[in-house]
C-alpha cells in the first residue's frame, strides 16, 4: 500500500504500540497480584506428620 500517506502509518504505528504496551501492562499487573497470595497459603499451611 505504497498509496498511503505516511501520518496514516505514523498513526497505525502508535495505535498498535500503545494497544500493546497497554495489553502487556494488563497481563503482568494481573499475574503479579495473584503470587503473593498463592505463595502465603502455601506457607500457612503446615503439614502434620503425627498419627
Amino acid at each position: 500500500m505504497p498509496q498511503m500517506a505516511p501520518m496514516n502509518w505514523l498513526s497505525l504505528f502508535i495505535s498498535f504500540s500503545i494497544l500493546l504496551l497497554m495489553i502487556n501492562s494488563m497481563n503482568f499487573f494481573s499475574t503479579m497480584n495473584k503470587s503473593p497470595e498463592t505463595s502465603t497459603n502455601k506457607i500457612n499451611k503446615p503439614t502434620n506428620w503425627k498419627w
